[in-house]
């Protein structure tokens, strides 16, 4: 069993593990919690009942917070020509095509959170796969990193737009804000997370979708979350 430091013993003792607290209790709580020296991530975790070994049953989408995450996000895209221009123009911290491509195969760049790619140059990124694709960061269509309107996807990533997808196990996670903010602004980005997500239910899966959700910050405990608050 893994060493806890003193602190976060300590906050442990404040989250009763056998209940599941109201919404508006558990973002209390959550705050509460957060006494790292940074101001720590709010995180809702969802266990699902997806097979996840069913690649029908897989969840990898985009969901968008009406409050962002608080987080400066870098995107990145892979474009030419007008699509580079515009990309620039739309507020993209790094653009490029083949430069890109090398510079992330021979110097080891990623310093970025999201990868934007228009259809014409998956061709030439598809050697990035098994750079990029481990990391999530590999530009996909069902996630709406490939497009030709690149323009929209710089600006809805920037302003908190951002990826999904089930591990390995079934799971979400979800960022949902910074424990700086206000009670409001972090129960209206969690109903509003956790709405989109029973919505991208996939049609393989019988009976109940949503078996546990649980918010935590980075470097607190987990708090388990009544499910029918959260609608």
């Amino acid at each position: 069993m893994p060493k806890h430091s003193k602190r976060y013993n300590e906050i442990k003792k404040l989250v009763d593990r056998s209940k599941e607290y109201d919404l508006n209790e558990a973002v209390e709580l959550a705050k509460k919690v957060a006494t790292a020296k940074f101001d720590e991530t709010v995180e809702l975790h969802i266990k699902t009942n997806i097979d996840y070994r069913k690649s029908d049953q897989q969840i990898r989408s985009t969901i968008s917070l009406p409050h962002g995450t608080g987080k400066e996000v870098k995107v990145l895209v892979f474009a030419k020509g007008d699509k580079a221009e515009e990309a620039k123009e739309a507020g993209a911290d790094y653009v490029g095509a083949e430069d890109l491509v090398e510079k992330i195969q021979k110097e080891g760049f990623l310093d970025f959170d999201v990868a934007i790619a228009t259809p014409d140059m998956m061709r030439v990124i598809g050697k990035l796969g098994k750079i990029l694709g481990p990391r999530g960061l590999m530009p996909n269509p069902k996630a709406g990193t490939v497009t030709n309107d690149v323009a929209s996807a710089v600006k809805e990533f920037k302003k908190g737009r951002m990826e999904i997808r089930t591990d390995k196990t079934g799971n979400l996670h979800i960022p949902v804000g910074k424990a700086s903010f206000d009670n409001a602004k972090l129960t209206e980005n969690i109903k509003s997370a956790y709405e989109q997500v029973l919505n991208l239910k996939p049609a393989a899966v019988k009976g109940t979708f949503i078996k546990k959700v649980v918010l935590s910050t980075t470097m607190g405990p987990g708090i388990k979350v009544d499910p029918t608050t959260l609608q």
